[in-house]
Order: C-alpha cells, then structure tokens, then sequence
C-alpha cells in the first residue's frame, strides 16, 4: 500500500471495479484482496484494486495471417 493512495469504502471499490458489492465483500471474506479494519469499518486501497486488477488481465492472442485467406 502507497502512503498516497486513498482508502475507498466497499462501495467506492465496487463502484471502480464496476462489480457488486457482494462481489467485494466475498473477495474480502475469502481473503481474495488485501483491506484495512477501521474499527468495524473495512477499508481498500486503490494500490490493492489496481494490482487486483493488473494481475487478473488477459493479453489478447496475437495471430498472424499469413495470405489473408486466400487459395491458390
């Protein structure tokens, strides 16, 4: 965690990730990500969502056509 990152709330992280809410507490329940207890208030970094994301990305496949379909 970056000591400049902001600390969202379970709906901000949901809301950046573009997922439920649900989604984000069973990754916090299950351990899945990385949070921060406030009390009962639980708390992630953008850094974690960042590097959630980064490590879950899929690069596309590069194909090469070669004769662009062509018969001879």
């Amino acid at each position: 965690m970056n000591n400049n990152d902001r600390l969202l709330t379970v709906d901000e992280a949901a809301e950046r990730l573009g997922t439920g809410v649900r989604f984000i507490r069973r990754l916090i329940q299950e351990r899945r990500i990385r949070y921060v207890k406030l009390g009962k208030h639980v708390r992630i970094s953008e850094s974690v969502l960042t590097a959630y994301v980064e490590e879950r990305t899929v690069e596309p496949v590069r194909t090469r056509r070669t004769g662009f379909g062509l018969v001879a």
